[in-house]
């Protein structure tokens, strides 16, 4: 008896368990795919537009015209950095009888405010990211686990059998192992991606704190200056 050894028909073959193991994995590894490409597209985005807002910063315009194109919805993160603080800015420098009335704790306000908008863009833009690391850790085991059920199956099989001869045991075995082939395609892309987004992640929240930390020097000299009006 022929015994079909292609992907589909392993699976097909495959025991109830086996199968929706590796359904499981292949459903794992479409969604992973999809979050490498949506992450992908928003950190090009993020990228692009933190871009030309700088072109915008350091192009001598005016922060308070710059604020007022921007609004109160900005769109990207490092203009929400710079929205934020320019909010706290206004707040708690308008309408106020003299310069020396600025409080001495506008700068921790203005820095503590771009910390956490900083922080809230970077969690909006990971979000997901965890997703991968739990795919790449978890679906080796599981497609493991699949083989591990599919072997006892064959062994199962060979015992009330009692043949014990390769023809009979190399298909039950290959439709065991497939599941394990299954888990380590869901989990090596998701483990290269992660740590690939990982990193370029990292380096554009230390963009953002460069911007943030050469922002508050612009507003502490702007301070400076008021205080000494």
């Amino acid at each position: 008896m022929e015994h079909d050894l292609s992907m589909m028909g392993l699976f097909l073959k495959a025991d109830f368990v086996v199968k929706a193991v590796m359904l499981g994995l292949l459903g794992a590894s479409v969604w992973c795919w999809a979050i490498v490409f949506d992450k992908v597209l928003r950190l090009k985005r993020a990228q692009a537009a933190a871009d030309a807002f700088e072109d915008t910063f350091w192009s001598g315009q005016s922060l308070e015209e710059l604020f007022d194109r921007i609004g109160s919805r900005p769109p990207d993160p490092m203009s929400a950095v710079f929205s934020a603080a320019m909010r706290e800015w206004r707040r708690s420098t308008q309408n106020l009888p003299n310069p020396a009335a600025i409080k001495a704790g506008l700068q921790q306000r203005v820095d503590r405010v771009m910390g956490v908008t900083l922080q809230r863009e970077m969690e909006r833009l990971e979000k997901q990211l965890g997703v991968l690391a739990s795919i790449g850790s978890v679906a080796p085991f599981v497609g493991l686990f699949g083989t591990v059920w599919g072997i006892m199956n064959s062994f199962i099989s060979i015992a009330n059998e009692k043949n014990t001869s390769l023809a009979v045991v190399a298909p039950g075995i290959a439709e065991a192992l497939f599941a394990t082939a299954i888990g380590l395609v869901a989990a090596i892309p998701a483990v290269v991606a992660y740590n690939k987004l990982a990193n370029d992640f990292a380096r554009y929240a230390a963009r953002l704190e460069n911007f943030a930390a050469e922002f508050s020097a612009i507003l502490s000299r702007q301070l400076d200056a008021r205080g000494g009006a």
